[in-house]
Parts: C-alpha cells; sequence; structure tokens
C-alpha cells in the first residue's frame, strides 16, 4: 500500500511539474508584443469621448495578423487597420476609444484576436465626473471692469 502511494505521489508530481513547463512554454513564442496592457484616462467629463493609442510590436520571427479587436461593451470602440500584415519588427497601432455617457468609475477589456486564433486582453479604466446641467452663471464683474 505504501508503495502503491508513494508510486502515485511521484507520479503525479512529475507531471503538474511537466504541465508547468509546457505552459511556461507556451509564451516563449509569443508574436505579438504590447509595451502597455491597461491605460488610465484619470478622470474625464461626461458626454467628452477619449482615445488612446495602444502599440503593438510583431516581436516574433512570423508575420503578424490581427484577425479581429473585440470591445467589453458598446461604449467601447477599437479601430486598426484590417487586413494588415506586420513583418517581424514592424509596429502598428490600436486606437481604442471610449465615450464617457454615465458617471462613475470604469473598466473596460479589449480582446485582441491575432494569427491562429490566439489572444490577448488590454484595459482602460478611468473616472467620469458629471457635467453640470446648465452654463456657468453670469459673471457681472466683468461690467465693473469695463467701467474702471
Amino acid at each position: 500500500m505504501k508503495k502503491t502511494f508513494t508510486f502515485l505521489f511521484f507520479y503525479g508530481l512529475f507531471f503538474s511539474a511537466k504541465a508547468q513547463t509546457a505552459v511556461a512554454d507556451s509564451s516563449v513564442g509569443d508574436i505579438l508584443t504590447l509595451p502597455e496592457m491597461q491605460y488610465d484616462f484619470g478622470k474625464i467629463p461626461q458626454g467628452r469621448p477619449v482615445s488612446h493609442v495602444f502599440e503593438v510590436i510583431n516581436s516574433g520571427k512570423d508575420t503578424l495578423r490581427i484577425l479581429n479587436v473585440q470591445a467589453s461593451c458598446g461604449c467601447t470602440t477599437p479601430q486598426w487597420e484590417r487586413g494588415k500584415k506586420d513583418a517581424p519588427g514592424e509596429r502598428t497601432q490600436i486606437i481604442v476609444g471610449y465615450n464617457a455617457a454615465g458617471e462613475g468609475g470604469f473598466s473596460k477589456t479589449i480582446t485582441i484576436t491575432y494569427n491562429d486564433n490566439k489572444t490577448k486582453v488590454i484595459t482602460i479604466k478611468g473616472e467620469v465626473w458629471k457635467t453640470p446641467a446648465g452654463s456657468a452663471p453670469e459673471n457681472n464683474e466683468v461690467q465693473n471692469l469695463k467701467n474702471l
């Protein structure tokens, strides 16, 4: 019984170590590199769209082709050059726009699908502050300055 337990223990240990190695090796050959994976807009006014440019680098030895860029909601709009193939070392851009319609904090994800259906996720976040309902009050002191 002890021998069986010991055998199963080492057998499981061997295969879990092998699985960890396989996971680590899968990221070594990745072709798409993003210098930044997240962008924080900080505080932005409600109703004013904002955008940020994410740089994409082909760091592999094969051609990079971005197949799709999908945002997590309709308030986030990614733009990229569709059908473009980037040679090794070339750079391209993904422009991510956000329409700040709702007040409060936000965090949105954008999934990039490339080459053989590999994916990477980038994030935008920030806080939307509510703009005043009316215009600023009239400054009566301007007239006093004109009279000086």
